[in-house]
C-alpha cells in the first residue's frame, strides 16, 4: 500500500481528494490536514509515502510546507491547486521548493471530465511516490564553478531544452543565471499537467531576467527570450530558423509536447549552431532527438545526478554518449555562456 497524506484547506475538495485515493486498492489515506503547519506535523507522525499539498492556506501556505517537509523529511509531494493563473504560479514555487509535480484540482463526480481528473490523480500519486529523495541542503545544491569549455567550442545560435520531473526547479536556477543579454533564444519543452503552460511560463519570466512566453506558431524567436511549448502541442523552428512552430502531431514517446521532435528541430534548422540541453525527468523522452543535434555537429550539456530529483532522462543522454558536459543547473548557465556568444 502506497500510504498518503491529503493537505487541503477546503473540507469539500479535501473530502473529493481523499474519495478519489481511497477508491484505489492500492493507496491508503493515513492523514488528512487543513494547512502546512498540520501537515509538518502529520509528516513527522505518520511518515507517509507521498503528500497531496495545496498551495492557498493560512497561516502555513503549501510553499512554505515544501521547503520544510524537504529539508526535514524528504517526501514526494504533488501539488493539487486551481487552474487560475495566480494559483498555477504558485504552484511552480512549490516545484521550485521541491515538489515534484502539479495537478488541477479535480472536477466534481458530476462532470464529464471526472473520470479522467481521479485517473490522473491516481497514477501521479503512484508514480511520484516511486520517486527516491534525498535531503539536500541549500549549501550542497550550489554548484562548484564549471571547467572551461575547450577553445575550440562552436558559437552556438540557439538553446533547446527538454525536463520533466525536478525539471522546473533546475530550469529556474538556469534562468536566473543567464545574463540579461543573452545573445540566443531559449525554446523550452517541460512535461506539465494541462492549463499550466501559462502559468509556468509567467514564473520564468519572475525567476531571472530574461522574459519568458508561450510559445505561438510563426512567433519570431528573439535572442534573449524564452519560449515555452504551449499545452499538448509540440514545439519545434521553421526550417530557417527564424519562428517557433506549434504543432498537434502525435505524442512521442507517450508525450506532446516531446523533447525529441525539439531536438530534431533546431539540429536540421541551425546544425552547429544548436544546443540541446537535458534536465531532470523520468525515462528517456529527448534522448533520439539530442542525437539527432550531435550528428548536424551540435553540442549537448545533461543535468548531472546529484543535483536532479530524478536521473532518467539526463542518465539516459550520457548513457548514450550523448553529453559534451554534465554539470549542475548553476554550472549550466556558465557553460552556456560560454557556448553562446555575439
Amino acid at each position: 500500500m502506497i500510504r498518503v497524506l491529503v493537505v487541503e484547506d477546503m473540507p469539500t475538495a479535501r473530502q473529493l481528494l481523499v474519495g478519489i485515493l481511497s477508491a484505489d486498492p492500492e493507496l491508503e489515506v493515513v492523514g488528512q490536514a487543513s494547512d502546512g503547519a498540520e501537515a509538518l506535523a502529520l509528516v513527522r507522525a505518520l511518515r507517509p509515502d507521498a503528500i497531496t499539498m495545496d498551495v492557498m492556506m493560512m497561516p502555513m501556505d503549501g510553499i512554505q510546507a515544501t521547503a520544510q517537509i524537504m529539508a526535514e523529511r524528504p517526501t514526494p509531494i504533488v501539488i493539487v491547486t486551481s487552474l487560475d493563473v495566480n494559483e498555477v504560479t504558485l504552484s511552480m514555487k512549490a516545484l521550485a521548493a521541491g515538489a515534484l509535480a502539479a495537478l488541477p484540482k479535480p472536477r466534481g463526480p458530476g462532470s464529464p471530465g471526472f473520470a479522467e481528473d481521479a485517473r490522473r490523480l491516481v497514477t501521479t500519486v503512484k508514480a511520484m511516490s516511486r520517486v527516491a529523495l534525498l535531503r539536500r541542503p541549500e549549501s550542497a545544491r550550489r554548484a562548484a564553478p564549471p571547467p572551461a569549455a575547450p577553445p575550440d567550442v562552436p558559437r552556438g545560435r540557439v538553446v533547446a531544452v527538454a525536463a520533466s520531473t525536478g525539471g522546473p526547479a533546475a530550469l529556474q536556477r538556469i534562468l536566473a543565471r543567464l545574463p540579461a543579454a543573452f545573445p540566443a533564444p531559449v525554446l523550452v519543452v517541460q512535461h506539465i499537467a494541462l492549463g499550466f503552460a501559462e502559468g509556468f511560463a509567467r514564473w520564468l519570466a519572475s525567476a531571472g531576467p530574461l522574459p519568458a512566453r508561450v510559445a505561438r506558431d510563426g512567433t519570431l524567436l528573439e535572442p534573449g527570450v524564452v519560449h515555452v511549448a504551449p499545452d499538448d502541442r509540440h514545439l519545434g523552428v521553421t526550417a530557417d530558423g527564424a519562428r517557433a512552430t506549434v504543432t498537434d502531431e502525435a505524442p512521442v514517446g507517450g508525450f506532446r509536447p516531446s523533447g525529441t521532435p525539439l531536438f530534431r528541430s533546431v539540429a536540421a534548422a541551425y546544425g552547429a549552431g544548436a544546443v540541446g540541453v537535458i534536465l531532470s525527468g523520468m525515462g528517456r523522452d529527448g534522448v533520439d532527438g539530442l542525437a539527432d543535434l550531435r550528428r548536424a555537429g551540435g553540442r549537448v550539456v545533461a543535468q548531472d545526478a546529484a543535483s536532479c530529483a530524478v536521473d532518467g532522462m539526463p542518465g539516459a543522454a550520457q548513457a548514450a554518449g550523448l553529453a559534451d558536459a554534465v554539470l549542475a543547473p548553476d554550472a549550466i548557465a556558465d557553460r552556456l555562456a560560454l557556448w553562446i556568444r555575439r
